[in-house]
Order: structure tokens, then sequence, then C-alpha cells
């Protein structure tokens, strides 16, 4: 893959301005225009609106009316990742892409950090269904030489810290850099995932962090054209955009939430807001928000709906016990966001009905 291999970068930011890379917003192969950094979410500021209307849940639901219902004891489409019955046990198996232009800017993050991301964001998806990742899987396309060594630092540093080795993937030549990432999970001990549909009225929800730093830090980022002198800003800041280039999938976290018996989870990867309505959708409740903790810096509007924080989304109806099996393995509280009700609710932020804002892909192409 001559198009893809080359060795040399140094893992820096590469000038997607410069004529080597093409201009945000032009065409790089004189057909194909480049999306702009500023139509991004942290993917940026929320960029869908989350209605039933948009492309992406329109395309969603044509494809599930598609799809054969799954064997019992199994969870394939409409989970945060599919449950596979197998004779050594369950399976998890999560797929994440991420694309150019739409996930990432290479002029803000290096190929390093995107790399890290990618599998980041993939394992996100088996924690917040109280699984351990078990092994990862690459594919990649690229239309134009990048720094292989650089990408896979990122993709080998993140599998490592989670504890899913790369095992294998494919690579092609393409267009824009596209990184496909699927790991696969166990469930051990006391094999029964969580899922979004669990939560019943009267169950206290929780979230593992505080939100809206990645949207931060993709803004610091933005003001500071991908130049990050870690020295020059404050400690927050560096969290910041820490948190958007190198996030952290929280497995210990979701692994804790299952066994202290949570009845419902999922990861906040499109904002705080749309994703609350996506579990009480599936749970068929309504939420009442009581407080949101807003990362240090960071405005209510990036909290809610900036998206890719990877912070996991819980409800229980033991929250004496959920605190104290965090508690028992050292790790921080959980923090209390709201309680689930009745489904009349809806969901409710400061007396007034919270709108499901946050990223959704505008997915333009044909539906039937």
């Amino acid at each position: 893959m001559a198009t893809i291999a080359t060795i040399g970068d140094g893992c820096r930011l590469m000038d997607v301005r410069s004529g080597a890379s093409g201009e945000a917003g032009e065409a790089r192969d004189g057909s194909e225009p480049v999306v702009s950094a500023d139509s991004m979410n942290a993917r940026g500021p929320a960029s869908g609106n989350g209605s039933e209307q948009s492309g992406e849940l329109v395309a969603l639901g044509v494809i599930e009316k598609m799809l054969p219902a799954p064997p019992e004891g199994e969870v394939w489409a409409g989970d945060d990742a599919a449950l596979m019955a197998t004779g050594d046990g369950p399976l998890l198996v999560s797929v994440d892409l991420s694309i150019e232009g739409v996930h990432f800017d290479l002029g803000l993050s290096s190929l390093g950090d995107v790399g890290w991301k990618a599998v980041a964001s993939a394992v996100s998806d088996i924690a917040a269904m109280g699984g351990d990742a078990s092994r990862a899987f690459i594919g990649i396309s690229c239309g134009r030489e990048i720094d292989i060594a650089c990408l896979y630092e990122g993709l080998v540093s993140a599998a490592g810290t989670f504890g899913c080795p790369i095992a294998g993937g494919d690579m092609s030549d393409g267009g824009r850099l596209v990184i496909s990432v699927t790991v696969t999970g166990s469930l051990l001990p006391a094999a029964v995932p969580v899922l979004r549909s669990g939560a019943h009225p009267g169950d206290q929800l929780f979230i593992t962090g505080s939100v809206g730093g990645s949207a931060y830090g993709l803004r610091l980022l933005r003001q500071a054209s991908g130049d990050w002198n870690a020295s020059s800003h404050t400690a927050a800041e560096n969290r910041a955009v820490a948190k958007y280039r190198r996030p952290v999938a929280r497995i210990e976290e979701g692994r804790t939430a299952r066994l202290a018996g949570a009845s419902a989870m999922m990861d906040i990867s499109d904002g705080l807001a749309i994703d609350l309505h996506r579990m009480m959708t599936a749970s068929r409740t309504g939420a009442v928000l009581d407080l949101v903790p807003v990362f240090e810096g960071a405005t209510m509007e990036e909290a809610l709906g900036g998206g890719e924080d990877y912070e996991l989304l819980m409800a229980t109806a033991d929250p004496a016990g959920l605190l104290e099996s965090f508690h028992a393995l050292g790790l921080a509280p959980p923090l209390y966001v709201g309680m689930c009700t009745d489904p009349s609710t809806g969901v409710m932020f400061d007396g007034d009905p919270l709108p499901p804002y946050g990223y959704t892909h505008a997915f333009s192409g044909s539906v039937g």
C-alpha cells in the first residue's frame, strides 16, 4: 500500500491547508470535497438536532426493518455493542468508524492521537455494556501517503491500555483517511450485559465524570490553530485538550456498575442530552435531569451537546450499592445527575423539556 505507508512525519500535526493535503472545503482529487473543521462536532459544537427527522435516524430505522431479529439471548442493532452467544460464553462486538473531516482534523490532532481516539471510541461501547475488551481489528483506507508508524503508535498504545491487542485488519486505497475499528469483548464474571433498555421509573441516574471537556478542548485547539503549547495553558485547559485528543474508555467503571446491579447504561459519545434521550427511549421511561457536572471551562451547551466525552451514563435502583462498589475499588465516585420518571414526563431539565440535541450524522444519501 504505497499510498498509505510512509515514514518521516515524526507524528507531528499536518497542515491540512497546505497544497499537499488540500484546502479545507476543496477537493483533493478534483471531485470529492473535504469537510471543513468548522462543520464538525467535538466533533465540535452540536451540529445535529437529534430529531426523529435526522438523516442518520431515518437511515437506521430503514436498516433495522430490513434486518432479521436476533436469536433469544442475543442483542444486535440498537445498543452500544452487539452481544452474541458462543460455546465459550457471550461475545461482545463493537464497530466504530473515524473519518477525516467528520471525526478528526489532522491540523488539530496528530495521527497518533487519531489512532488512539479511534480505538478508545470502539472500546467505550464495550464498556457501556459492562464488558472487558479482548481484541481489536483495524481497517484503514486512504488515498495519499501518511505516516503509518505514527498512526499505529496511537492504535497500539490505546489497544494496550484498554487490554485489546490488535489481532488483524485490512488496508486499502481510498479518498480521505478512514479508520474502522472492531473490538470484541467478554462479560465475566456474571455474564449478563447492561443494556440501554433496562431503566425503570424511580431509578437514579449517574455519570462517571464531568461532561463538555472534549468539546471545550476542541474549541481551545481551534483558537490556537492546533499549535498547542501545554506550558502556556492552565491544568484544566490541558486536561480538556487531552480529553479531546486521547479520551479514556471507562472499562473498569462499566464493569463495576454492571456487577453493582446497574439497570441501564450507555456511553456519552454524541452529547449528554441526546444520549439521555436515547436511553430513556430504549427504556420507555422519562427523566428529570437535576444536575449537569460541567467540565471546568466548558459551557453548558458543550456539556449537554458537545459529545465525545465517553463518560458512562448509568441508571440504578441501588445508588448506595453503586457508590459503595466504586469506593471499594478506589474509583472516582459516579456523579448523581437525575431520576428516571414515568414516560409521560418526557426528559426535563431546569423545569423545561430538554431537546435531544447533540451530534447526529446528516447522512444525505437515499434511504428508499
